[in-house]
């Protein structure tokens, strides 16, 4: 199956409203909720309206921009964050004095959550991919999620060995808990056609997730594009929610 996800549900307005867009047109099928930000409330209510899959957008690398959330997790996200963006390697290493700081971001996230969609999210990743910092991994706290998002695919030379090694290492880490796809790929570069052609085919004989922002023009258009639909053929498009069933 083909899993044609859309990440930040709830950013802000336009983010939701692009998406949704693309969700009626049947160009998106899953997306990525965000929560404490200032859409969330109004994307929530469309979710259930037009009965979107919503995952949760594990957020630990962007300031809040709702009410909801309160000084004492704003602070704590700053720390997170000045941690995770501080180096590339950040995301390596386990910072025990922020350990409470990441467990309150993910427990207040997972619990609003809860209180704006009716039900735990039964899918987690991350905004920036920062679900799979070390920290979040070592102390347990994406939980017993169904489904977690893994790590990019990349081919042989797109990164380092060691790159695609570790990756390799936490997907294989993920899988033993969690429900995770067979492939991750984003649609960019979108000029590059004859990739997203191979993303395409190795979803008629595996699980693959296709990474989308439909808040970028250019990505919105390609995704409403009729060459984008004729392109798609006739793959089995799915929610992440079939990816259990």
């Amino acid at each position: 199956m083909l899993i044609i996800n859309a990440d930040d549900w709830g950013r802000d307005r336009i983010t939701t409203d692009r998406t949704l867009e693309c969700v009626l047109a049947g160009r998106v099928t899953s997306v990525s909720a965000m929560v404490f930000m200032e859409d969330s409330e109004r994307a929530a209510t469309l979710a259930r309206e037009h009965d979107v899959d919503a995952g949760l957008h594990l957020n630990l690398t962007t300031a809040f921009t709702g009410a909801r959330a309160d000084a004492s997790l704003a602070k704590d996200l700053k720390r997170v964050s000045g941690f995770l963006r501080a180096s590339s390697l950040a995301r390596l290493l386990f910072h025990p004095a922020l350990t409470t700081a990441f467990r309150r971001l993910a427990e207040a996230q997972v619990a609003e959550f809860r209180r704006l969609y009716g039900r735990a999210p039964a899918r987690i990743d991350g905004h920036h991919h920062a679900h799979l910092c070390t920290n979040v991994l070592a102390q347990g706290l994406l939980g017993d999620t169904a489904i977690v998002r893994r790590n990019f695919t990349f081919e042989r030379g797109e990164k380092s060995w060691f790159n695609r090694a570790y990756r390799g290492w936490v997907d294989r880490r993920l899988a033993r808990r969690h429900r995770v796809t067979d492939y991750l790929f984003s649609i960019l570069p979108l000029e590059d056609t004859a990739r997203l052609e191979r993303i395409i085919q190795l979803a008629r004989t595996a699980d693959v997730e296709l990474e989308t922002h439909p808040v970028e023009d250019a990505e919105r258009t390609l995704l409403l594009s009729d060459a984008f639909r004729a392109r798609l053929g006739d793959v089995r498009i799915a929610r992440y929610a079939q990816l259990v069933s």
